[in-house]
């Protein structure tokens, strides 16, 4: 009897498990409350969703990382989760295609897109005319050069784990870290001095919404590999065995990635011919 239940084959059959029902639960919460929220209801209206979502994830992945260590991930089992992070990435992707797409129907028919907000602007002019633009090449360029730099310090990281140099791990992560912070603080200083807001003309929208939504990105990558320092600080990567990492260095890079495509497009092509604002 016992041979007829023995294992054979490399998948993991997972225990009874809480998490997706209460993951829903807790999604379902939180959009409730945004919706309250949006229709002016106090924003403590989002926080029960949201502590349900983060209790989740935090539950979650410590049980994947349970069965990691208990030897549960096979190679076949492995192989599957970097299916799973290549498909959430390639749904990343198709995420900000939607506000790259909104951002280049404005810009390419500026006319239609002013009068269709309804804005004080007028004119055939991309930007809008009366919106001063970041100069690109003051701390756009610097954050650039910023996140791609925090590119190789987390390759670093990575090919010291591959060769099991520990010193190397850390430093390269912390250096990872400590860039992401400084990236996140340039933007939010930039945000805070900028001439246009949100409301009120389609090129605030469009440009809050899209780079506003990869700073968001930053914080959550930054988040990532902050964690994973933590597990390289106890020990918790191998050599041969490191996917919770790897899936941090592949979703930094596709963050370095989409703000190479937004300083070019959003900073630069779209700043050309545009009234600068220094302040």
């Amino acid at each position: 009897m016992a041979d007829a239940h023995a294992k054979n084959h490399d998948y993991h059959l997972v225990d009874p498990s809480p998490w997706p029902v209460l993951g829903g639960i807790g999604g379902f919460t939180l959009a409730v409350g945004a919706v309250q929220y949006f229709h002016g209801a106090s924003l403590w209206y989002l926080l029960p969703g949201f502590a349900i979502v983060i209790y989740t994830m935090i539950g979650w992945w410590r049980d994947v990382l349970r069965e990691g260590n208990a030897g549960n991930h096979t190679p076949v089992v492995q192989l599957h989760l970097r299916y799973g992070m290549l498909l959430f990435i390639a749904s990343e992707v198709m995420f900000f295609a939607a506000w790259f797409w909104a951002f280049f129907d404005a810009s390419l028919f500026p006319g239609e897109a002013i009068q269709a907000a309804r804005t004080t602007f007028t004119g055939g002019h991309w930007p809008p005319q009366g919106v001063e633009v970041f100069d690109p090449w003051h701390i756009p360029l610097l954050n650039t050069l910023v996140l791609l730099l925090s590119g190789t310090t987390v390759t670093w990281a990575h090919h010291a784990l591959q060769h099991d140099d520990r010193k190397g791990l850390v430093n390269g992560l912390i250096l990872t870290v400590v860039l992401g912070l400084i990236f996140t603080a340039l933007q939010a200083y930039e945000y805070m001095h900028a001439s246009f807001s949100f409301a009120g003309n389609i090129y605030g929208s469009t440009f809050f919404m899209t780079t506003g939504f990869h700073g968001f990105h930053v914080i959550v990558g930054t988040i990532f590999l902050a964690v994973c320092l933590g597990r390289a600080l106890a020990g918790g990567f191998t050599a041969k065995q490191h996917f919770g990492f790897e899936a941090a260095a592949w979703y930094w890079h596709f963050v370095d990635v989409v703000w190479l495509f937004l300083f070019a497009t959003i900073y630069v092509w779209a700043s050309h011919g545009a009234v600068l604002h220094h302040g």
